[in-house]
């Protein structure tokens, strides 16, 4: 994958239209299963520019793994790995090389995957993007489309990237408690959100301004009399906006409650590792004590040899006879607790939109409610 020129990361990102349909494709054709693909594009100063995209290969499963009839592969979970598999990476360099030849945008900018009600925060979603930002100079982002939030109507995607310091603790690959403390990590920490941009391109543009409006009335517009007034029709003015009547809906927002039931969910996976982290101290305690007890008796062993004139013990055998527990590493907990904020952002959201209305229904405010 090609690195970026700019020194400094884009600070946004901006996509054209016709990507966005074709990503949308993608991922409604195979819905319910992940989508994942590449995105590429150009990296203009503090603007990361996507022009392009491509999907990834169907993901095989390795065949020793099939003989577990128990154990089959997810799809979507091949689908979340195939960004970084090694196939996909030498398909990559072959649809970049070839786009060149061509003359396109071939600057790999990043991977775009679907999503369902905003959950994505996982490990592999952060294990690809690592993959990606570590081979880019930290400057490709991750392109989320939630396909049951546009099935309404709107598109919702977002671009995301991994934040430095998670990266540098990514990197080092240590999530205990005494690297997070110094490090002063939060699950907030995680990810950093690109504002996004949807354009057309140039080409669509100017097709776009050369079509005229609908005659007034169905009626025939005159010849023109000369061509000057080619150039100045003011037919060629542009259509107005049409009015959107989904905003006066007054329903509660189909997704709020299976957004709610997918937060509590996310908090019951919270509480499981706090409490796998809670066990750990505890057995880490029981471990200390004893530890602890046993070199308190050996150092009584030690003080009795002494006055008998007889060479003292080690008292660091204790390291052959104990054995600690190892901590569990809490990037899972990170990760679950950034998922917990997205769908509390979610709930907040679609709560502030249905809050509104009901206090403009209440307040009379909607029209032909006026007292």
């Amino acid at each position: 994958m090609a690195n970026a020129t700019s020194q400094s990361a884009p600070t946004e990102a901006q996509i054209e239209a016709l990507v966005v349909m074709r990503i949308i494709k993608h991922a409604s054709s195979t819905f319910p299963t992940t989508a994942t693909g590449c995105l590429v594009g150009m990296d203009v100063g503090n603007q990361l520019q996507i022009t392009n995209s491509f999907p990834f290969p169907a993901a095989v499963p390795d065949p020793s793994a099939q003989q577990d009839s128990y154990h089959t592969p997810d799809p979507s979970t091949l689908a979340l790995a195939a960004p970084r598999a090694k196939s996909n990476v030498t398909y990559q360099n072959e649809m970049v090389k070839l786009l060149r030849e061509v003359n396109v945008d071939a600057q790999n900018v990043g991977w775009y995957m679907s999503a369902s009600m905003g959950n994505f925060v996982s490990a592999g979603f952060v294990e690809n993007q690592f993959f990606y930002q570590k081979a880019a100079d930290e400057k490709s982002l991750a392109l989320v489309f939630d396909v049951s939030r546009s099935s309404a109507g709107g598109v919702n995607m977002k671009a995301y990237r991994l934040s430095p310091s998670f990266m540098a603790a990514y990197k080092e690959g240590k999530f205990n408690t005494e690297s997070l403390q110094k490090s002063n990590l939060r699950f907030q920490d995680i990810l950093l959100e690109l504002p996004l941009k949807v354009h057309n391109s140039h080409l669509l543009t100017s097709l776009l301004h050369t079509l005229p409006n609908a005659p007034p009335n169905n009626a025939t517009l005159p010849f023109p009399t000369s061509l000057a007034s080619l150039t100045h029709n003011p037919d060629l003015t542009p259509t107005p906006l049409v009015p959107n009547f989904d905003a006066l809906d007054l329903s509660i927002d189909p997704f709020l409650e299976k957004t709610c039931d997918l937060l509590l969910d996310s908090i019951e996976a919270h509480t499981t590792e706090q409490n796998n982290f809670q066990y750990w101290q505890r057995a880490t305690q029981r471990e200390q004590t004893k530890v602890s007890a046993w070199q308190v008796k050996r150092k009584a062993e030690n003080a009795a040899r002494t006055a008998a004139g007889q060479p003292a013990l080690d008292e660091n055998e204790w390291t052959k006879l104990f054995k600690l527990p190892v901590e569990p590493s809490r990037l899972e907990a990170l990760l679950v607790g950034r998922q917990v904020e997205q769908y509390a952002r979610q709930v907040d959201g679609f709560g502030a939109t249905v809050s509104g209305k009901m206090f403009g229904v209440r307040g009379s405010l909607l029209p032909g409610n006026e007292a």
